[in-house]
């Protein structure tokens, strides 16, 4: 649907009414005071109620049913009166939705999607398992049918979130006669019941993102069955697609304005052309407004290149998304660099931090430092998150370059 300027300008005016009357004041531009969690739930609710959370989903399911012109406005709103634009989780909006969209019948969207939109349910993501990772079609978590009832046992690992997740979207194996692409089902069902048993990884860096979920005799119903019986491999093919074009689209530079200049750096003002090197030259003191380091100017340099050439292709093949071409194998391209150039820029971080990069607790480093010290630890599973890039690099070789076998 293609929208006219004037009725666009129109939804611009309406819009800046409403951010004025239903944004917190804590959470508009320039505000003094931090926002509150009752602030922040707020801002949620206005947001949600409108649909604006799914902008691009239908009406009926709690979407805001806005078209791409209506979509860019509204960004362009919020960014401008407001300090953060409330969202749900990436795994409902950004992967199980649009799977929901493309394949559930007409109850499964209108019982699971307006809970999406509007964040009352968290989800996560059963796919690998312990001895099936790479190869994700070797899953062995069985689904067996009783009446109206799927009874589920085996396991999941690096489950993200799984802790914090209320149902989960799973691939279970409901037919081991038939080639094991062909006996793959997809199903959705309840975290919280009898059976369920969930337990954290924790990481090299302190956290615990991941988790292994064990199911034992655990029901899923039957109308959560999403697409025909077997016939999950196709699903869960094309919620990878979304899952790395959603890993890809963010930013690989990120917002260095947590990386400050120390104390007795240079605070003469300068207008730097790269946030990472005004962060290198905050931790190194230099007052030039030319790192004085050959070989660490050439790295960031071309990571500032490297990042403007991804940012402009993300921004090409968003073009051909809008000109109707969906997610498609190229996303493995962009979730392969994307990895790739996140972990490049903590490496540069942590060499501009020297010493400071071996904080890990105590008083003598600052809490940026702590954090910056667990993001270099974490950017390690970014090659791994997503599908390995080792994967994605044999998805590029077939899919994309058409090479043989």
């Amino acid at each position: 649907m293609t929208t006219t300027e004037s009725s666009l300008e129109a939804f611009r005016q309406e819009l800046s009414e409403w951010l004025k009357t239903s944004c917190p004041a804590s959470i508009l531009k320039g505000a003094d005071a931090k926002p509150s969690k009752a602030d922040h739930e707020a801002w949620l609710a206005a947001v949600a109620e409108r649909g604006y959370t799914t902008p691009n989903w239908p009406k009926e399911y709690g979407g805001g049913g806005l078209s791409k012109e209506e979509t860019k406005v509204l960004q362009q709103e919020v960014a401008r009166a407001a300090s953060y634009m409330p969202i749900v989780s990436f795994f409902g909006t950004a992967m199980l939705g649009p799977v929901l969209l493309e394949f559930g019948n007409e109850e499964q969207k209108l019982e699971h999607l307006p809970k999406i939109a509007r964040g009352e349910i968290n989800w996560c993501q059963g796919y690998s398992e312990p001895g099936s990772g790479s190869d994700l079609a070797s899953l062995q978590t069985r689904a067996v049918r009783e009446g109206d009832q799927f009874l589920i046992n085996g396991s999941k690992i690096w489950t993200t979130g799984a802790n914090h997740a209320d149902w989960i979207f799973c691939l279970v194996r409901t037919d081991t006669d038939v080639p094991k692409h062909d006996g793959i089902s997809f199903i959705l069902f309840d975290l919280h019941q009898p059976g369920v048993t969930i337990s954290p990884i924790q990481l090299i860096s302190g956290q615990s993102d991941f988790c292994q979920v064990f199911f034992e005799d655990v029901k899923a119903e039957a109308r959560n069955l999403v697409g025909p019986l077997n016939g999950g491999w196709t699903i869960a093919k094309r919620l990878l697609q979304h899952e790395r074009q959603m890993l890809s689209a963010a930013p690989a530079s990120g917002d260095d304005a947590t990386s400050r200049p120390k104390k007795g750096a240079s605070t003469k003002p300068k207008a730097p052309k790269s946030a990472l090197a005004e962060t290198a030259r905050g931790y190194l003191g230099d007052q030039n407004e030319r790192l004085a380091e050959p070989a660490l100017r050439d790295r960031i340099a071309q990571y500032e290149l490297d990042s403007l050439c991804f940012g402009l292709t993300l921004k090409r093949s968003g073009q051909q998304a809008k000109a109707g071409q969906g997610p498609g194998a190229a996303t493995s391209m962009f979730k392969l660099y994307a990895s790739e150039l996140n972990k490049r820029r903590s490496e540069i971080l942590m060499s501009v931090r020297g010493t400071d990069g071996l904080g890990w607790s105590g008083d003598t480093y600052t809490p940026i430092d702590l954090m910056e010290t667990r993001g270099w630890l974490r950017s390690k599973g970014n090659s791994i998150e997503g599908g390995t890039s080792e994967v994605q690099l044999n998805v590029i070789a077939k899919r994309v370059l058409g090479l043989p076998d």
